[in-house]
């Protein structure tokens, strides 16, 4: 067992043993206390190991069920695959066959696709055989898949080390307010929101794991407003982690009375772009949010705002773990907690990762991020999406010559659309879209669509010599109508 694993299990040891009655988990309906928690997650582990397994996946719903599982496999010294629920088939079944996860474990409404992938039940676990070599560094606690820039997801390896080190900086950071009960509003399986439920366990406070059908959130995008005000009244956390699209609905609810603010101690916002105007909105109703940055690659957070330093419209100073430097080109280049390499690739040698994004740093270590160096965008709700694989799906039926996608920070992707012919009407468009849509996760799907004047052409400055679409220049003739959308759906919040 690795000295971080150790640290962790010792660390449950004593709030079983100091806070025995304590509720340590809180699901839809069961509460564990921290004595009964740490004897479940002892239980499965020796489970797993009567199943003699190097890769266990969860694909399960946020409960109890979910973090022992979780817990077991990552102090069994096991890989854990987590499986984010906005995924779709097609992606599941790649990140289980690439990662030869032989036990899954999983929601019952899986099990059509679980036997299409060729597993079999054997009482709660699902099992496959896989044979050649394994494709995984060695040390991999917990392999997380991106959440998409094309159709394949790619699989980050990490050590237990690295996690669970920005897991105790994240429960160092939050000391100050004392939070003694956070509430995972993001499915486990986001690298984020899992190493929020292990701070919370390292600080020994009360974790609350409603479902998401409970908290009224669907797939990638999709909240039920009121179920998911009516969850936070009831439970009333002291801290979250939030997307900038949660943030909104919450800021918008408690400027409309509907949300009381106070209890929460600390919000900590990532995954996208926030605008400075929203956390000035949250600022003025008493919503002590704090934005930060992190990347999958460095196990997540890498920067934060905190109570002591924080400065608006920055993503904070670098934690302790971490050293931070830009390239010539503005990249933020980053050297601590990187991972072991993607699967089924050359294991990562290099001191420093690149990000991918642009930033700078102000006289007192605040960084701010000035964009992105490639072309995929982030949704508001934290989802990486490559417009060029969406536009492929657009263009790939009958009606479509030209697409353009974009949702940076947005709610929902927009798209600009360019008929094949003249007579085609926007129900043909529509219905393109939607067949388009159906080989997409809802997160890369096209929410909203405009149909064009015109199409792109290197004379209207709009396409290069070479037919390549001019991105900066598209959105900042369009801007208007690609934002259009968004604004009304703000309005109407």
């Amino acid at each position: 067992m690795s000295p971080e694993i150790e640290h962790f299990k010792r660390t449950l040891r004593g709030h079983a043993e100091s806070k025995t009655n304590a509720i340590a988990v809180w699901g839809d309906h069961l509460k564990l206390d921290y004595a009964t928690l740490y004897a479940e997650v002892v239980y499965r582990q020796q489970r797993l190991r009567d199943e003699n397994v190097k890769v266990v996946a969860l694909a399960l719903d946020n409960g109890v069920d979910a973090i022992l599982w979780d817990l077991a496999v990552l102090f069994e010294g096991l890989t854990c695959l987590t499986l984010p629920p906005f995924f779709s088939p097609a992606q599941r079944k790649h990140c289980l066959k690439q990662s030869q996860a032989s036990l899954v474990i999983a929601e019952p409404a899986l099990e059509t696709e679980l036997q299409s992938a060729g597993y079999e039940k054997t009482g709660e676990f699902w099992r496959r055989t896989f044979s050649g070599p394994s494709r995984m560094p060695e040390g991999t606690a917990k392999l997380t898949f991106t959440s998409g820039t094309t159709g394949t997801p790619k699989g980050v390896c990490l050590s237990a080390a690295s996690i669970l080190q920005v897991a105790r900086e994240l429960d160092q950071a939050s000391q100050p307010t004392h939070a003694q009960h956070h509430l995972a509003l993001l499915p486990l399986a986001i690298l984020l929101e899992n190493l929020g439920c292990y701070a919370a366990l390292y600080a020994g406070a009360k974790l609350s794991l409603p479902s998401q059908k409970t908290l009224g959130i669907q797939g990638a995008s999709g909240v039920d407003i009121p179920q998911l005000l009516g969850c936070l009244a009831t439970r009333v956390p002291e801290s979250l982690i939030l997307v900038p699209q949660l943030l909104q609905i919450l800021v918008s609810a408690a400027e409309q009375k509907a949300f009381n603010p106070y209890p929460l101690r600390f919000a900590a916002v990532g995954g996208a772009r926030v605008s400075e105007e929203l956390l000035h909105r949250a600022q003025r109703i008493g919503l002590a949010v704090y934005e930060g940055y992190g990347l999958s690659e460095c196990a997540s957070v890498v920067c934060l705002n905190r109570p002591q330093a924080h400065r608006p419209g920055s993503v904070g100073r670098p934690l302790p773990h971490v050293d931070i430097r830009l390239a010539e080109d503005g990249e933020v280049l980053i050297k601590g907690a990187t991972l072991l390499g993607y699967l089924g690739e050359p294991a990562h040698t290099d001191e420093w990762w690149p990000s991918g994004d642009l930033g700078e740093f102000d006289a007192d270590g605040f960084l701010y991020l000035k964009g992105r160096k490639k072309h995929q965008f982030v949704t508001s709700y934290g989802r990486n999406v490559n417009p060029e694989w969406v536009e492929a799906e657009l263009t790939q039926r009958r009606h479509i010559a030209q697409a353009f996608v974009y949702g940076e920070a947005m709610p929902g992707n927009h798209a600009l659309l360019w008929p094949h012919r003249p007579d085609c009407t926007d129900e043909d468009l529509a219905a393109a879209v939607a067949h388009a849509n159906e080989a997409l996760p809802d997160y890369a799907q096209v929410h909203h669509w405009t149909r064009l004047a015109q199409p792109f052409t290197p004379a209207n400055g709009l396409l290069t010599a070479n037919g390549r679409p001019r991105r900066d220049a598209i959105v900042e003739r369009y801007r208007a109508q690609l934002t259009e959308a968004v604004f009304s759906e703000e309005s109407a919040s």
